[in-house]
């Protein structure tokens, strides 16, 4: 949309759903009216809110705070590769918490019997209990 001045402006909600911040506009509309967003420092609970080149976002995303400087405005929901271009994110690098890689411990002989102990386990059934018949043979 270009205003009387010739600046490029479109409305916050689309362009957050441009730049694939957002699956769907709705979502982004939803995000939006809920009051979580700032537009240069101030909060914008408007989704109609238009926001232009060098405006910057602040919100909520996840479980980390993205500061984005908005460079171009866009035409259409293109390919990641063209999302990105239509912005610069200024966030600090986010630490990637060390995930601990816990290997499972059982007590031998605990757990699921392997193919061996089931065979002994009928063995030792068929001696104890001869009249029971065993089920894997096709008699039982």
């Amino acid at each position: 949309m270009t205003g009387a001045n010739g600046a490029d402006r479109l409305r916050v909600d689309k362009w957050l759903w441009y730049a694939r911040f957002y699956k769907s506009r709705s979502l982004a509309t939803r995000m939006v009216s809920t009051g979580r967003l700032r537009v240069n420092k101030r909060i914008v609970a408007k989704p109609h809110y238009k926001v232009r080149a060098g405006d910057v976002l602040t919100f909520a995303r996840g479980p980390h705070i993205r500061v984005i400087e908005i460079l171009g405005i866009g035409t259409r929901r293109g390919p990641a590769s063209e999302a990105a271009t239509l912005y610069a994110d200024l966030s600090p690098p986010q630490r990637q918490p060390k995930k601990e890689v816990v290997q499972a411990r059982r007590d031998k002989g605990a757990g699921r019997p392997t193919k061996r102990d089931r065979r002994a386990i009928d063995r030792l059934l068929d001696v104890l209990l001869p009249w029971r018949g065993n089920p894997r043979d096709g008699e039982g």
